[in-house]
C-alpha cells in the first residue's frame, strides 16, 4: 500500500495546557496519538509568530531561508509600515488586472513532492496566497485578504447617531423607523477619478414580534431572516465597477438588537470561493469545486473576527460563535478531503484555538489588568473546553490512519498572558536614538508617528512586532548610520540597556533580551530582516502603537484590550507541542511524557525533512532539519 502522511495543526496550542488536560485524561485522542507513539515539545522560530513558524515548516528552513520575520515589516524608502506577508504590483498596461506577489521565498516541501510525483492536499496553511503550484489541491490561508484588502475589516450599523468607528471597521448609521435602506461596502474601485468605494445595496425590515431582522440584498436577490443575537449563513453580494465589470464577495450578518434602536453587524466581505477576485486555490477552480461540496466558507486568511471582539461590536458569545462556525466549515473541510486521500501529503490547519486564546486568555488571569471575576465564573475554563472541541476533531483523522500512515499534531507555538505592553520607540526616544521634530514628545495621538521623525538625528526605530532597524545610510532614505563603529555603538547600547528597563509599577523587567539578525538568521533573505528582535518576558509584549511605527503615552502601560493573550515572547518560553504516532529517533527519545528535555528539543524546521524521509523522497540540500525518525 501507498505510504501516507497527515499533518494536523492547531495554532497556538499551549503545552502547559495540553499536558494538564493529558493528566487529567481531557484529551482522549492526544493522548491515543501519545500511547502510539510520542509527544514533545516542538522548538518554535525567532519570533514566535505565525507566519514565520508555519513558512519555517513548510520550507525546513530558519526565516533566513524564506523570508518572512513578521506581519508587518517597513519600506525603507518611507519608514512607514507594510504588508510583509504578500504585496500587490500594479500592471504596467492600464487595462490589465493588478498582480498579488508571495513574499514567501524558499521552496516548499509539497513542491519537492509534487517533482517526485506524490500528490499533496494543504488546507489553509499560512503564506499560501497566492497558492503555490503543486501535484494535487490547496485552499490558502493566513495572508488572504478580505475584499477591501485589509486582513479583517467588518462594518457595525447602528441608529445611534453619537457612534463612532473603532479600530480596523466602518461605521454607517442607519436611518429612523423600521424600514430601512443602507449598503454593504465592498471594494474600492481605483479606475474612477476620485477612487470610491463600491457598495451593494441592502434593505432591512425590523419584525418585532419575531426578534429578527429581515434582510434583502440587492444585484442577486436574496431574502433572509436573522434572529437577535444571531449569526446569519454566508450571503452573497455583487459589487460593480462598471458596467461590464463586477465582483462578488461574501459575508455574515450579526443582529446585535433591535431594540431601543437598531443595530447590526457584518463580516468583513471574503473572496466569493466561487469566484474569487484573486487565486486562492490551486488548481484555481478547486476553491470553486470544493464549494459546491461542503457550501460557502470564509477564504479570509484570519476569519475569526477578533476586531468586532476588540470594539465592544460582538460580545464573547457571539466571538464564540462566530469562531464555532469557522471551525465547522474546516472541519468539513477535512472530512470530505480524508475521505478521498488515499496517498503522500495531508496537511489542516485550525487557527481558532489561537484566536479563542488571543481575546479570552484574560478570563484565566487573575492579574491581567482586564480581567473581569463577574465574566471569569463563565468564561475562566473556555480555552480549556476549546482544546476538547480540537480533540474531538482528531476523531476522523485517526479513522484514517493505518500501518501505513505517519500522523503528526502539532502546534507552531504556545501562548502565554499579554498584561503590560513596552512602547519600543518611546524606549529609543528617551534614549536619545530617536528624535522627533519641533521638540514634540511621544504621545499616541502623534497619529503617523513615524512621520514625526527627525531622521537626521535618528539611529534607530521600531516597526513590526519586535524588530528594531537601524537608519543606515544607502538603505534608509534619510539614513545617517554607517555599518562598523558607529552601528556597533548604537546595536551595543540597544542590547545593553534595554533588558535592564524595570518596569516599575510590576516590579519586572519587560525585556528578556534583544538579538541580532546575525544571531538568529542565516540564509539569502537574512538581510531582509530587522537588524535587532526584542524577546520580551511573559506577560509582556511590545505595544499596538509601536507595533504600525508609532507611540503610546507611556513606555509601559496596561494592556486593556480584550486581546489579552498573546505568544510573540521570547520563543524559548513558548514551545509548540508535537504528538507522533511514531517513536522519536534516539537523538530525540529522551524527551520526558510531560515535555522536559535532556536532549534535543524537536524543532518546527524537522518536520519537512521528516515527512519527506518518511514518503521516501530526498531532502534538498537546503534544508537545514533533521528527521525524527
Amino acid at each position: 500500500m501507498s505510504k501516507k502522511v497527515i499533518v494536523i495543526g492547531l495554532d497556538g496550542l499551549e503545552p502547559t495546557i495540553v499536558e494538564s488536560m493529558l493528566q487529567h485524561g481531557e484529551l482522549p485522542n492526544l493522548a491515543l496519538i501519545r500511547q502510539m507513539g510520542s509527544y514533545s515539545r516542538l522548538k518554535t522560530t525567532y519570533p514566535a509568530q505565525t507566519p514565520v513558524a508555519w513558512s519555517s515548516f513548510a520550507t525546513g528552513t530558519n526565516p533566513g531561508g524564506h523570508g518572512i520575520f513578521d506581519f508587518i515589516s517597513r519600506d525603507p524608502a518611507t519608514y512607514l509600515p507594510d504588508a510583509a506577508l504578500s504585496h500587490f504590483e500594479r500592471p504596467k498596461n492600464l487595462f490589465a488586472a493588478p498582480q498579488v506577489v508571495n513574499q514567501r521565498k524558499g521552496k516548499p516541501f509539497w513542491q519537492t513532492l509534487s517533482q517526485a510525483g506524490v500528490p499533496s492536499i494543504v488546507l489553509r496553511c499560512p503564506c499560501t496566497f497566492p497558492p503555490d503550484d503543486l501535484n494535487g489541491h490547496m485552499i490558502a490561508g493566513v495572508g488572504v485578504p478580505d475584499l477591501r484588502g485589509s486582513q479583517n475589516k467588518g462594518t457595525f450599523y447602528t441608529q445611534d447617531k453619537n457612534a463612532q468607528a473603532g479600530e480596523s471597521e466602518q461605521v454607517v448609521p442607519l436611518g429612523v423607523g423600521d424600514d430601512l435602506s443602507t449598503h454593504v461596502i465592498g471594494p474600492r474601485n481605483t479606475r474612477q477619478s476620485p477612487p470610491s468605494d463600491t457598495t451593494c445595496e441592502i434593505r432591512v425590515r425590523v419584525k418585532n414580534e419575531a426578534r429578527a431582522l429581515l434582510i434583502e440584498t440587492g444585484g442577486t436577490p436574496v431574502k433572509i431572516e436573522v434572529k437577535e443575537k444571531s449569526w446569519s449563513e454566508w450571503v452573497r453580494f455583487k459589487f460593480k465597477f462598471s458596467m461590464l465589470q463586477s465582483v462578488t464577495g461574501i459575508a455574515r450578518f450579526y443582529v446585535r438588537q433591535i431594540e431601543p434602536h437598531v443595530e447590526f453587524y457584518v463580516s468583513a466581505v471574503n473572496f466569493d470561493p466561487a469566484a474569487p477576485m484573486f487565486p486562492i486555490s490551486s488548481p484555481p477552480a478547486y476553491a470553486k469545486d470544493l464549494a459546491a461540496e461542503i457550501g460557502l466558507f470564509s477564504t479570509l486568511g484570519m476569519a475569526e473576527d477578533h476586531n468586532g471582539l476588540n470594539n465592544g461590536r460582538l460580545d464573547e458569545a457571539a466571538y464564540l460563535a462566530q469562531c464555532e462556525l469557522v471551525l465547522e466549515e474546516r472541519e468539513r473541510m477535512m472530512r470530505f478531503e480524508l475521505n478521498r486521500f488515499k496517498e503522500g501529503f495531508f496537511f489542516m490547519l485550525y487557527d481558532t484555538p489561537d484566536r479563542v486564546q488571543h481575546m479570552l486568555w484574560r478570563f484565566r488571569d487573575p492579574e491581567h489588568p482586564n480581567y473581569e471575576p463577574d465574566l471569569a465564573r463563565n468564561f475562566s475554563t473556555l480555552i480549556e473546553q476549546h482544546y476538547a472541541r480540537c480533540d474531538k476533531l482528531l476523531t476522523p483523522v485517526l479513522d484514517n490512519v493505518d500501518e501505513n500512515t505517519l500522523l503528526l499534531v502539532l502546534s507552531d507555538h504556545g501562548f502565554n498572558t499579554f498584561r503590560r505592553a513596552f512602547d519600543t520607540n518611546t524606549w529609543l526616544w528617551q534614549n536619545q536614538l530617536l528624535a522627533l521634530k519641533e521638540g514634540k514628545q511621544p504621545r499616541q495621538d502623534l497619529g503617523d508617528g513615524l512621520t514625526h521623525v527627525d531622521w537626521s538625528r535618528t539611529y534607530a526605530y521600531a516597526t513590526g512586532l519586535g524588530g528594531i532597524y537601524l537608519n543606515f545610510k544607502g538603505r534608509e532614505r534619510d539614513g545617517i548610520l554607517e555599518e562598523g563603529t558607529e552601528a556597533k555603538r548604537v546595536r551595543s547600547a540597544i542590547q545593553t540597556a534595554m533588558p535592564k528597563t524595570s518596569d516599575v509599577a510590576a516590579s519586572k523587567q519587560a525585556v528578556r533580551s534583544v538579538l541580532r539578525r546575525e544571531e538568529l538568521y542565516s540564509g539569502p533573505y537574512a538581510a531582509n530582516a530587522p537588524d535587532l528582535l526584542v524577546n520580551f518576558n511573559p506577560g509582556y509584549r511590545v505595544s499596538w502603537q509601536s507595533a504600525v511605527g508609532g507611540f503610546s503615552n507611556s513606555l509601559i502601560e496596561d494592556n486593556l484590550r480584550r486581546w489579552s493573550g498573546d505568544h510573540i515572547v521570547d520563543p524559548e518560553a513558548v514551545p509548540g507541542i508535537l504528538f507522533m504516532n511514531q517513536n522519536l529517533h534516539p537523538l530525540v527519545e529522551n524527551i520526558t511524557r510531560v515535555g522536559h528535555s535532556s536532549g534535543r528539543l524537536p524543532n518546527i524546521i524537522d518536520l519537512a525533512p521528516t515527512i519527506l524521509n518518511y514518503l521516501e523522497v530526498p531532502v534538498p540540500q537546503g534544508m537545514e532539519g533533521k528527521s525524527l525518525l
